[in-house]
């Protein structure tokens, strides 16, 4: 996990995760969460994950209806349940320069909450980008994944709600030093929570 992962590794991996079956959630989720770990934590990185680790899985999709439908399924919670990761980290991260007393301003903290928010959108507006571009096999189940997340929210939406419980604002880009800084923290802590995760695949495999 220390070695960044290239866009085109993604998609494999991804891939590979959709052929072998399985536990294809954990697996997708335990991808997506090391490759955002391994990139700044920005929409711009984000995005591309998601767009890779999404072609992956439209690239292997069993071939059958129902097969297809519950690998595709799994694999778009997987990735849900590492970008509710991100959320987390992301707030743990401004909770830690908050606490530090920093010269941080409330704009600045609404800012950053923002982003978080954001981070939801970007999930569901790239797994729409890449399923219209799918094969005609592949399109109409990422089309009903996005349909629904529109419909009942993802759990990446909810938490990132729920944080921000205490604030009303329109969304505004991070800039400047302060992104920066709340970028390296958050990759941080994200890349804390994708090792561990590592380290409990790791005990399992020993185990059995």
């Amino acid at each position: 996990m220390d070695e960044t992962r290239s866009r085109d590794s993604i998609r494999k991996a991804a891939s590979d995760a959709m052929k072998a079956g399985g536990d294809i959630g954990r697996r997708v989720r335990d991808l997506t969460l090391e490759s955002l770990a391994n990139r700044r934590f920005d929409r711009e990185g984000i995005r591309e994950v998601v767009r890779a680790v999404t072609e992956g899985m439209a690239a292997a999709a069993p071939a059958s209806g129902g097969s297809m439908r519950q690998a595709m399924g799994q694999a778009f919670r997987g990735m849900d349940e590492a970008l509710t990761k991100s959320v987390e980290a992301g707030h743990a991260a401004l909770r830690q320069m908050v606490a530090a007393g920093r010269g941080i301003s409330d704009n600045e903290v609404k800012q950053a909450l923002a982003g978080l928010k954001k981070i939801e959108q970007d999930f569901v507006a790239t797994v729409s980008q890449v399923a219209s571009s799918a094969n005609e096999r592949v399109r109409p189940e990422l089309e009903d994944l996005v349909k629904r997340a529109a419909r009942a929210g993802t759990d990446t939406g909810r938490q990132a709600a729920h944080l921000m419980t205490e604030f009303t604002f329109a969304g505004i880009e991070l800039a400047g030093e302060f992104s920066a800084r709340f970028a390296r923290m958050a990759s941080g802590v994200l890349a804390g929570m994708a090792d561990a995760l590592e380290k409990s695949a790791a005990e399992r495999k020993k185990k059995t």
